[in-house]
């Protein structure tokens, strides 16, 4: 028994499934979990010494690669002053001070402690601000675990079979309207329908939890048009996107301004951090300012504020950074479809930026129901095949690959070769 095996079976007897979040599992691959012990650059390292090629980075963050030296200082640095007060601090605002200076729609944000709590919060604000009930989402797009957002949501709970989940009174959804991602008229139906009572659409820029599926032209603008018109408020969810298409993130990769913004770990370089902000009259609805009730113990940890802020800054100052990032991501991912076509196989491979999918299926994938056309079985044998020469990828089909500045091209080269020789 190798050591992640005997780590997973004691893990099984005190966790839930022997994991702390459904994406870790291997169940979906026919595999036990790589206990992972370290990671540097675009490298992770298992706990019995098995190196891997990673293209999870911690679901998104490791924009930069794992470790980076940057990131690291910044948090030992932060360390020496002590891990966590409770209180309000300077680099909190700093941080805040980046992000509204950068993101020319953002006029005011909150921290929290992750991508769930952040797009909950964003939720309950629009609610507040408008003195409306209803939300719609998209299929196939997840916004968290929240009651009121695991309604077909993608990811994990596509993966495990479960529509929904089980622990979630009815009348936490009963205000959750569910549209077909890329239809814009699914969402002129709801709202025709509900033509005063929706407070928000919430979106996925690029659906990331149903593998990944770039905007149909005209989509986001179109969604911004009708919450303009019918006094909704437009959240954009960037908790995959945010920082990673480029720094403004979705907004100024597609050109639409929404009115509320999540972020998730990106913004922390990777430690637990979420954050929320958006136009000023919205947020100023947010308590202690407004009535709408928020809080957490642990926002704005100095710790991750640190990082964050370390990470941001390089971004900030290497523009440079995205468009190698995206141009590597443009090559690669256009390779494997390249690939795909000349050996005949019946893949789709879409991508947005960094971010890249391989669907086993000969349908293209632009929506939910597409998506699920891919022949999981015969994801969970690539898995298998990847992870035995080296390759980490998400444990199941549902979930992006990201590309970091870590990953040189003669990496990526050699990743080709074992993808050509698989299909």
């Amino acid at each position: 028994m190798t050591k992640s095996e005997e780590l997973f079976k004691r893990a099984c007897e005190v966790i839930p499934g022997g994991v702390n979040s459904p994406v870790r599992a291997f169940g979906s691959v026919g595999q036990t979990p790589r206990m992972i012990a370290s990671a540097h650059g675009a490298y992770m390292t298992d706990e019995d010494g098995n190196r891997y090629l990673d293209f999870v980075g911690s679901w998104g963050p490791m924009i930069l690669g794992h470790d980076y030296p940057a990131v690291r200082e910044a948090v030992i640095s932060a360390c020496a002053d002590g891990l966590s007060f409770g209180a309000a601090t300077r680099r909190e605002v700093e941080m805040a001070e980046l992000i509204c200076g950068s993101i020319p729609n953002i006029d005011m944000v909150r921290m929290v402690n992750s991508g769930t709590e952040a797009v909950m919060s964003a939720i309950r604000a629009a609610r507040g601000f408008t003195g409306r009930d209803k939300i719609i989402k998209f299929m196939g797009c997840y916004h968290g675990h929240s009651d009121a957002l695991l309604v077909q949501a993608g990811s994990g709970v596509m993966t495990a079979g479960i529509p929904d989940s089980a622990g979630v009174p009815q009348g936490c959804t009963k205000d959750t309207l569910s549209a077909v991602y890329n239809d814009l008229a699914s969402v002129e139906q709801l709202f025709d329908a509900f033509p005063e009572e929706i407070a928000a659409v919430i979106v996925e820029p690029v659906g990331a939890n149903m593998g990944v599926v770039p905007p149909a032209e005209g989509f986001l603008e179109g969604l911004r048009a009708l919450c303009t018109k019918y006094g909704a408020v437009l959240i954009f969810d960037e908790v995959i996107t945010g920082f990673r298409l480029g720094f403004s993130g979705a907004q100024g990769f597609f050109g639409v301004d929404a009115d509320l913004v999540t972020y998730g770990k990106i913004i922390g370089a990777g430690m637990p951090v979420g954050a929320y902000g958006g136009k000023r009259e919205i947020m100023e609805c947010v308590a202690p300012r407004g009535p709408v009730y928020q809080a957490g113990t642990l926002s704005g940890n100095p710790v991750a504020m640190a990082a964050g802020l370390a990470q941001l800054t390089v971004l900030k100052e290497h523009p440079e950074i995205y468009d190698e990032l995206n141009k590597k991501g443009q090559w690669f991912f256009g390779s494997i479809r390249q690939i795909a076509r000349e050996c005949g196989a019946p893949v789709q491979v879409n991508t947005c930026g960094s971010l890249g999918c391989i669907f086993f299926t000969a349908e293209p994938v632009h929506d939910y129901e597409s998506a699920k056309t891919s022949d999981t079985k015969k994801y969970a044998e690539y898995f298998r095949y990847m992870l035995s020469h080296g390759i980490y990828l998400a444990p199941a089909q549902f979930e992006a690959m990201f590309l970091s500045a870590a990953h040189t091209r003669e990496e990526l080269a050699g990743v080709l070769e074992l993808i050509r020789a698989y299909v």
